[in-house]
């Protein structure tokens, strides 16, 4: 009896390793989503991020309309990737606003120089404050609101051409 209560610890140790390696295989949720979902865009008031383009605030996405918002940055290899996209999204009538998270004007002007500019208003969120405060995990992201300002959608990572019918369908969703 003795003898098989000194192995007890091992097999317990094995126990718990196969259990954490089990676990850790299969995440709960790839994808960390806003908690928002659902509820008012949190209240925030950003400056223009270009001269001659409007900035953004809350106040802004609870006009009776649905709008997209796209945070995105200069910097963000992705961003580029997703510009032709959010150009095809604009050209069948989707309103999309910006947030510039972390970028200098000069940054962001060239940015859209080379690649479109699809966006009605760009905020300028130097310090990540509205990005944090809408749950975004990263750059690019985009959030659809409806026209009372309640986030409805949320895409993670740069839009794809597949995303597209999504998007739609969700724009339609929020009118």
């Amino acid at each position: 009896m003795s003898r098989l209560l000194r192995f007890l610890p091992l097999v317990v140790l094995l126990a718990f390793v196969v259990a954490v390696a089990w676990r850790l295989s299969r995440p709960a949720e790839e994808e960390i989503r806003s908690q928002l979902i659902d509820q008012a865009v949190p209240a925030f008031a950003l400056t223009p991020a270009l001269p001659g383009k409007p900035g953004l605030a809350s106040a802004d996405l609870a006009k009776g309309q649905p709008r997209m918002i796209n945070v995105f940055a200069s910097w963000c290899v992705p961003c580029i990737a997703e510009a032709p996209l959010l150009l095809e999204l604009k050209r069948h009538g989707i309103a999309i606003d910006a947030v510039a998270v972390r970028d200098r004007p000069d940054d962001v002007a060239a940015f859209l120089d080379r690649n479109g500019d699809p966006f009605e208003r760009i905020g300028s969120d130097s310090e990540s404050r509205v990005q944090l405060a809408l749950g975004s995990s990263g750059v690019p992201e985009s959030f659809i609101v409806d026209g009372r300002g309640v986030i409805r959608y949320q895409h993670m990572g740069p839009i794809e051409a597949e995303d597209l019918p999504e998007l739609l369908r969700q724009w339609e969703a929020a009118k």
